[in-house]
């Protein structure tokens, strides 16, 4: 996978903890690439091969996944990984 790739947000649209998801990535600055599945079948195509499920949000950045999650759920699983938080410049990993 790509070093320099944005992250990637599956979404559908009127999806509340999508829109919950976006306002979270838009206030921490995050510039995210997004992807609405029921626009694109690709876009639901590549979801499901990368998160084996078709639930939303799904987030996706290098090898890190995190599928149907509310934004607390991402900030738990985002920092049991401190590399990614550093990246991101996200979650508790600011030291």
């Amino acid at each position: 996978m790509k070093n320099d790739s944005r992250p990637i947000l599956y979404v559908k649209s009127g999806c509340p903890w999508c829109t919950e998801a976006l306002s979270y990535f838009n206030s921490q600055g995050i510039n995210i690439e997004i992807r609405d599945v029921n626009r694109n079948p690709e876009d639901m195509d590549a979801m499901v091969h990368i998160s084996g499920q078709k639930k939303v949000p799904t987030f996706q950045y290098e090898d890190f996944i995190v599928a149907d999650f509310s934004v607390d759920e991402f900030l738990t699983e985002l920092n049991k990984f401190p590399q990614i938080c550093q990246k991101l410049k996200l979650g508790n990993s600011e030291n």
